[in-house]
């Protein structure tokens, strides 16, 4: 059976807009869905495929409906990734920025509670850098690919535990973008 071309521009619509929520729902979950799939996450992702598959093609199952779908995701998937590139502000919008979690050997919880990091994967992610405990830490950030960089004391120029007034830089595609200001308040915020 061959395709008509209006069932076609219907799958390319139909394809294009799934393809727009599902993204939008995966950057309203946070960047721990992305970098650090859980089994949960991974069932998740599976269903939530094979859900979206039959909105996008809607009855036509043929070979072209099928690959009509797989190019507009291809196609939107190179344009996305073009204009992120391009723009700075698209790209914080598509991808989000790093979190602080770790500053000055202390758990920063409200970052850790809003990107739904547990204590468990902090340390977690502290082991796989060689670090002991927190305390150790004088850095750690929730990258927006979902890794958690780790910076310890060694590792700091003048190799001493920063006492106040330390100004921490983070590259963000090889521009210092943010900074953060040692501070003793609760609430701290990128500077």
């Amino acid at each position: 059976m061959l395709t008509s071309w209006h069932t076609v521009l219907e799958i390319v619509a139909r394809t294009a807009t799934v393809y727009v929520l599902v993204l939008i729902g995966l950057r309203v979950t946070g960047k721990r869905e992305v970098g650090q799939m859980t089994p949960f996450d991974l069932t998740l992702l599976l269903l939530l495929s094979n859900s979206v598959q039959n909105a996008m093609t809607g009855p036509d199952t043929s070979l072209l409906g099928g690959a009509t779908a797989a190019f507009v995701l291809l196609v939107l998937n190179f344009f996305l990734a073009e204009f992120s590139g391009l723009n700075r502000r698209f790209r914080k919008m598509i991808q989000g920025e790093p979190t602080l979690l770790i500053h000055n050997g202390e758990c920063i919880t409200p970052h850790m509670a809003k990107e739904h990091i547990s204590m468990d994967e902090l340390n977690r992610a502290l082991r796989e850098h060689g670090v002991a405990c927190v305390g150790d830490a004088a850095l750690a950030v929730l990258e927006v690919d979902g890794s958690i960089s780790v910076l310890k004391y060694d590792d700091v120029p003048n190799h001493t535990k920063p006492q106040k007034d330390l100004n921490f830089y983070i590259a963000i595609n090889g521009n210092c973008a943010l900074t953060w200001r040692a501070r003793r308040r609760k609430n701290q915020r990128w500077g």
